[in-house]
């Protein structure tokens, strides 16, 4: 009984000291190596498919280099994937958009790059001059030997023009060879030639611009083709045709931009609603405005002072619909007093207010361009209250700490609507975007949208359809879709649908769209070149909205004779790797386990295990205490 006793205290003290032990294992990190293959038809044009193929094989059953590297398998064309089953289908190459993303996934690690390509880009940001926090060692796939070639390298003009406007062509024109040549280089629509020029070429004169303008003299699309007449023996006349398209309109609406202070953000504003030329914007400050406000379809109000309050009350009068941006110099006790649907207890003090983009946001079609990583706009600080309908786009974030009150808005009433940006600096947005995408076209598009909708009618479509007018051949036609309920907000109970009609052999094909975040979209492939006219209707209802488009037989992929050896000789250089040939691999291999900035490393994993679990001890000490009772009982000592 004593021992019991001794037994049950023991294990008393025992779980309250709750014995523990220490085990430690180690773990060897090996240094990744990411192997990048471009899966794009111009490994397949180069006839590099099995030597590529032969090269990761080899590679991949190194025992030295895989012993020494874990492998990490990416391929890659306009996008990156994770993944080694090729099937060089790419029909865009985008070498500069792989290397950052890898990149990004091994930002803090030691990870070379191997990139098996032929270096030949089709979009995307120029590769060669790159910076990358990983080497990148280029393996050099396709022919090297450069040939004589005469190619349309780019067509840059305007997506729209106003009916008998002259609208601007620019063509660039590359000629690679050695002697002199003359070539006619011209533009055709409808089965005309509108315009022709006879151009001469050398070895010093390699590279020719051509500017001029054409009038657009039919409303709608219009297609044209350019062609430079090809050179004798010429290996790939494939690139000496290229397309392009132009919509005509007849009609612009008109936009009005108050303002009592100066300011970039202006200036943005301007740039990027007249980048539609739909679109005419007239800027103007408030004591030189004598016009009338009916005129406008929409009226701008700049950072309103206390010289608006005239304005205010001729806009109520003319129910304008309204654009406003405020910031460090906006009267907000004048803006609080017009009942516009929000007000805001401010105070003396501005604060940065950083944007974040609104998922549930559902009043138009709008893409997340990056919000998040723009920089704050700047305002009074203060609380927003707003006492009608809104639909808020982009949120506030305050130094890092996300918040429910709106950075940009739209309200809507009977007859008016309003869209607020709470704060200044928005032209630092438009030169942010252009840096993250290389083009203005996304924040044009996003402050586009927003005008289309404040100036939309309320009898508007409720049915909206976005597509491109041309397409090279064998891209991935994407279209998307945006309906709406009789309240004019985003229906995702409907079913939408689009009938395509080849208008030579007219073949008609249906799909389905699918609905994802707040839009419809279809994702639309091999399809013949020619020109399609489609119709998209929403199932069971009467809206429907039609358009055309057409795909080109240009093909992205094939414009190119020989690999880009030199450029990818370049970024190995400006990222400390080394360029190989596809027949190199040895070198390349011995290259690698050779560096001795790749190694692999131990890391101490210590576990705490606990040396005898409660439950059990607890179960150990009922039984003692339980066999100590019996035991007393029975020799009568309880």
């Amino acid at each position: 009984m004593c021992a019991l006793k001794t037994l049950s205290l023991f294990l008393v003290l025992a779980l309250f000291i709750s014995p523990k032990i220490k085990t430690t294992t180690f773990q060897t990190i090996k240094p990744k190596l990411s192997i990048l293959v471009d899966n794009s038809k111009s490994i397949s044009y180069f006839k590099e498919e099995k030597n590529l193929q032969d090269f990761i094989y080899e590679l991949k059953n190194n025992t030295r280099v895989s012993d020494k590297f874990e492998i990490e398998n990416y391929i890659f064309s306009s996008d990156l994937q994770v993944s080694d089953s090729i099937d060089f289908l790419g029909s865009a190459t985008n070498i500069y958009k792989a290397v950052t993303a890898v990149n990004k996934l091994n930002s803090e690690k030691k990870a070379p790059i191997l990139l098996l390509t032929d270096g030949n880009q089709t979009i995307g940001n120029a590769y060669e001059f790159m910076s990358s926090e990983q080497k990148v060692y280029p393996i050099i796939f396709g022919d090297t030997t450069t040939y004589t070639d005469l190619k349309i390298t780019q067509i840059n003009t305007n997506k729209y023009s106003y009916l008998n406007n002259k609208f601007p062509v620019e063509v660039l024109l590359n000629y690679d060879g050695i002697g002199a040549v003359k070539k006619t280089f011209s533009i055709e629509s409808g089965g005309k030639t509108i315009f022709s020029k006879r151009m001469q070429f050398s070895k010093k004169e390699g590279s020719r611009i051509i500017t001029f303008d054409l009038v657009a003299s039919k409303v709608g699309v219009n297609y044209f083709t350019g062609s430079i007449e090809k050179i004798k023996n010429e290996k790939n006349i494939k690139n000496n045709t290229r397309n392009f398209s132009v919509e005509v309109i007849d009609e612009q609406a008109r936009v009005l931009l108050l303002t009592d202070v100066l300011h970039p953000d202006i200036g943005s504003l301007k740039k990027a609603i007249e980048s539609n030329p739909q679109r005419a914007v007239t800027v103007s400050k408030v004591a030189d405005f004598n016009g009338n406000f009916s005129e406008f379809e929409l009226v701008i109000l700049y950072q309103p002072t206390n010289v608006f309050k005239a304005v205010f009350a001729k806009i109520k009068k003319a129910q304008c619909n309204l654009f406003i941006v405020t910031g460090t110099n906006t009267d907000w006790a004048l803006l609080n007093a017009q009942q516009l649907g929000f007000n805001k207890n401010f105070l003396q003090e501005t604060e940065n207010y950083g944007a974040r983009y609104h998922s549930s946001f559902s009043t138009f079609l709008q893409k997340d361009i990056g919000f998040e990583q723009f920089p704050p706009l700047k305002d009074a600080f203060g609380i927003l209250n707003f006492y009608r309908e809104h639909q808020d786009i982009v949120l506030q974030e305050i130094r890092g700490v996300e918040t429910t009150q709106p950075l940009i808005s739209f309200l809507e009433q009977e007859k008016q609507k309003i869209a607020v940006v709470f704060g200044e600096g928005i032209w630092r947005w438009r030169a942010a975007s252009f840096l993250r995408s290389g083009t203005f076209q996304d924040f044009d598009q996003f402050i586009g949208n927003a005008v289309q909708y404040v100036t939309a009618h309320k009898n508007k479509a409720r049915l909206e359809v976005n597509s491109e007018h041309i397409y090279a051949s064998n891209t991935v036609i994407n279209i998307a879709a945006f309906f709406t309920d009789t309240n004019y907000k985003f229906d995702n109970s409907a079913a939408l649908e689009i009938t395509l009609t080849n208008k030579e052999t007219k073949k008609k094909t249906t799909f389905p769209f699918s609905l994802r975040n707040n839009s419809y979209q279809i994702a639309l492939e091999n399809l013949s070149p020619g020109v399609y006219n489609f119709k998209v209707q929403v199932l069971g209802q009467s809206h429907s909205k039609y358009g055309s488009f057409k795909i080109t037989k240009y093909q992205m992929e094939a414009q190119f004779t020989h690999a880009a050896a030199f450029k990818l000789k370049q970024l190995a250089v400006n990222t400390g790797g080394a360029s190989f040939y596809s027949d190199e691999i040895t070198r390349l291999t011995q290259d690698l386990l050779t560096d001795e900035t790749y190694y692999s490393e131990q890391k101490a994993i210590v576990k705490e295990q606990i040396l005898l679990e409660w439950k059990w001890l607890l179960l150990l000490i009922i039984s003692a205490c339980t066999a100590e009772w019996f035991l007393r009982k029975y020799y009568g000592k309880i």
